[in-house]
């Protein structure tokens, strides 16, 4: 609804017309969501192209496979495939050859194996997408290469460009709609979209914002981005020793640690701040994974940069004395007692209190979020990656998977000792 079709599909057909090569491909779920959503829905194909389209859905004689007979102008045509990417079996059959342009609808819902196939055969590729959980591969391998323009980047949420992080490729765009770019879309039926979708939910995150995240089961619904990521700027606001003015009263810091080198699991350390009037911010983060780094990490090599993140963040915030170590980690903690031992310490490197339920600890930070009495800087992007991701078991009510929580966990580490301050005067 928000016209990515609309325009794309009309584009797309352009390309297809401007390609030297006579054979081309649109792929969805199934053929049936091509012809609703493709061919025959409004301003769809039959709408723009008229009598220079005709359209094969059984095939003809010579040629099985559903397709659109493109006749762009005179003397000239083309051969549009349909295909569906939801049945292996049909389209390990249809691929074969090289196509002139490709359109791809809602990728983010197809088979990754028919993207890497379909892709690699097309001089040109064209793809719509509804906002999913971040973690998908599609977005890694082929979306977050992309970049907008700079003439509309500025229409792109900070929470999209925050995400495409992945190396640039040339010629490579990412464009972003919402409803509103849909001129299509009278505006008694956009009224009528915006009143039915409650504020807050993850539908009106996806679909009306059109920001990633899973689409069900997200244990942080609440954390929005607009009202509870901030800039360092406004941080330091804080850094004041103004009588009766809002500061800084204590420091935190958190440390979780994973070593797998095969796996997606992390070291994550973060750095928290908290004011005389209970805001609880986290001001910083790091995060290594050994299953990207050439030359792994060992809890040796924790304590030495838990030291230099915790020294960096003193110069640029506060002392944060008492830290916090996943207590599960026997190893990482007795390389801090030995290094403590050897070369003495400012710091204290206590074990984590995991007395407090997990479910306890969400249903904290839930309620910090909606007294707006937690916050998070905006450098700090694993964290925000996290709590977009972080979502509960599906075959579980109370438990939440076990991923997209290190630096949540972390976090977690730095305040429980001290949430009895958050969201309240600091005495």
């Amino acid at each position: 609804m928000a016209g990515k079709t609309t325009v794309g599909i009309f584009k797309f057909m352009l390309k297809v017309a401007q390609s030297p090569k006579k054979l081309h491909i649109i792929a969805a779920n199934d053929t049936g969501t091509a012809e609703k959503n493709i061919i025959q829905k409004d301003l769809g194909i039959f709408d723009d192209f008229g009598s220079l389209v005709r359209y094969n859905g059984n095939g003809t004689g010579a040629d099985k496979i559903p397709h659109i007979i493109f006749t762009p102008a005179p003397g000239v045509t083309k051969t549009v495939y349909v295909m569906g990417y939801g049945d292996k079996t049909k389209w390990k059959k249809a691929l074969g050859g090289q196509y002139g342009c490709l359109y791809i609808d809602e990728i983010n819902t197809a088979n990754i194996e028919f993207i890497r196939e379909a892709s690699m055969r097309a001089d040109y590729m064209m793809a719509t997408l509804n906002p999913d959980d971040p973690n998908l591969p599609v977005y890694h391998e082929y979306i977050n290469h992309a970049r907008p323009l700079d003439r509309w980047s500025d229409d792109t949420p900070t929470e999209i460009l925050d995400d495409l992080t992945e190396e640039p490729k040339d010629g490579w765009v990412h464009w972003f709609f919402t409803f509103k770019d849909n001129l299509g879309l009278k505006k008694a039926e956009l009224d009528r979209v915006l009143s039915n979708t409650p504020k807050g939910t993850k539908i009106y995150k996806n679909k009306v914002q059109g920001l990633r995240g899973r689409a069900t089961g997200l244990v942080f619904r609440n954390f929005d981005y607009k009202l509870h990521v901030r800039s360092a700027q406004w941080a330091r606001q804080f850094l004041t020793n103004k009588k009766g003015e809002e500061q800084f009263v204590l420091f935190s810091a958190g440390l979780d640690t994973a070593y797998s080198d095969k796996t997606k699991d992390t070291i994550a350390m973060t750095f928290h701040g908290c004011t005389n009037r209970g805001k609880w911010i986290q001001l910083d983060e790091k995060v290594y994974d050994n299953a990207k780094l050439h030359l792994t990490i060992a809890p040796s090599d924790t304590v030495v940069n838990f030291i230099d993140f915790l020294e960096r963040n003193r110069e640029e915030w506060g002392f944060a004395r008492n830290t916090f170590i996943d207590n599960a980690d026997q190893a990482t903690l007795k390389e801090f007692s030995k290094y403590v031992r050897n070369h003495g310490s400012i710091y204290l490197f206590n074990p984590a209190w995991k007395q407090l339920k997990i479910v306890d600890r969400i249903k904290l930070q839930s309620g910090w979020f909606n007294q707006q009495s937690y916050f998070i800087l905006d450098h700090c992007t694993e964290t925000i990656g996290e709590l977009n991701r972080y979502s509960w078991k599906e075959d579980k009510d109370n438990e939440p998977e076990d991923k997209n929580d290190h630096c949540i966990n972390s976090s977690q580490y730095a305040w429980i000792p001290h949430q009895v301050k958050i969201g309240s005067d600091v005495k």
